[in-house]
């Protein structure tokens, strides 16, 4: 009992130096850790006059989202969007006018047929035309008909005959090809304008013909005007009134050549869009209704943005005619 008991103390006095190194360790690393951070201090804030400044510690907030003014994403993820976005929209630009040059090429080789077999129609009209011209050129002429659908001639002098019954009537005298003209002076009531612009003149004296309802007379001049100043404004004018020159006539197979011509040749001209829309009721009256779809969906494609309400109403009112979907 005594041995265990003076081993006990033996065992506490050999643990009481060993507390002590501990304690002293851990203390002379708190005051490095001090100095440290008193030689911090110093470096951060000069003036702090020795004073060691306590953190300030508190426990994180909890948050359930982004605060106001944080982006959701980051700015690499919405310039990426961004990008996305404008390719999606590229692709839909090209897309489209990938399917409009697609339904315009269609449309020209439609009617680049359609030109072709016309031209043979009219070949064959002409032809049959000329073989009777010449055994009826002098009725023809006594009838105020030209052949070739130009402008008439002046009219012969008419000079007084005495029967032998003593009555006077009146003959016309013959032309020096033989033959009679009597076309009435067809042009000379229309008044040609003189404006000082050559190619304004050109272009009003045939709308003036136009309105005369002398069409033959007015496509002359307006195939004219056009054939001499192309590049005039006024030109898409002409080629489009030369188009309703012939619809008015009774003629939509040249007129929708004339039209087509206008739009081809001049798409920027100020007359396009009309011709267009001409183009369509000409093709309606041909009983071409899917042509005339097509072309009226080509209308709105290139002008519609440009078109005025007046002529939107009468597109509207020639699909309806078409029977477009």
């Amino acid at each position: 009992m005594r041995k265990s008991t003076i081993l006990s103390i033996a065992l506490m006095g050999a643990m009481v130096p060993v507390s002590g190194h501990a304690q002293s360790n851990v203390e002379g690393r708190v005051g490095k850790l001090e100095s440290e951070m008193r030689a911090v201090q110093r470096k951060v804030f000069p003036g702090g006059a020795g004073q060691l400044l306590q953190p300030q510690v508190t426990a994180p907030e909890t948050v359930n989202g982004p605060g106001p003014g944080t982006p959701a994403t980051s700015a690499i993820t919405d310039l990426a969007q961004r990008v996305t976005s404008l390719e999606q929209q590229i692709a839909s630009l090209t897309g489209q006018a990938e399917q409009n040059q697609y339904r315009t090429r269609q449309l020209e080789e439609q009617f680049e047929a359609y030109r072709r077999a016309t031209d043979e129609r009219i070949k064959l009209v002409e032809g049959a035309r000329a073989g009777g011209a010449a055994a009826g050129t002098t009725s023809g002429n006594l009838t105020g008909g030209s052949g070739a659908g130009g402008p008439e001639e002046d009219p012969a002098p008419v000079r007084p005959t005495r029967t032998g019954g003593g009555r006077t009537t009146t003959t016309a005298a013959a032309s020096e090809g033989g033959t009679v003209s009597a076309s009435a002076g067809s042009t000379a009531n229309v008044e040609k304008p003189s404006t000082g612009n050559a190619a304004e003149d050109e272009y009003l004296y045939g709308y003036r013909l136009w309105s005369a309802k002398k069409y033959p007379e007015a496509q002359a001049q307006l195939k004219k005007m056009v054939a001499t100043y192309p590049k005039d404004r006024r030109a898409s004018y002409a080629q489009n009134l030369l188009g309703r020159s012939y619809l008015d006539e009774g003629k939509p197979s040249l007129a929708s050549m004339a039209f087509y011509d206008n739009y081809k040749k001049m798409p920027d001209g100020e007359r396009a869009p009309e011709s267009l829309y001409y183009l369509g009721q000409a093709l309606t009256r041909l009983n071409k209704a899917a042509d005339a779809c097509k072309v009226y969906d080509e209308l709105n494609d290139v002008y519609g943005a440009k078109l005025p309400p007046a002529m939107k109403t009468q597109v509207a009112a020639g699909r309806t005619a078409a029977k477009c979907k």
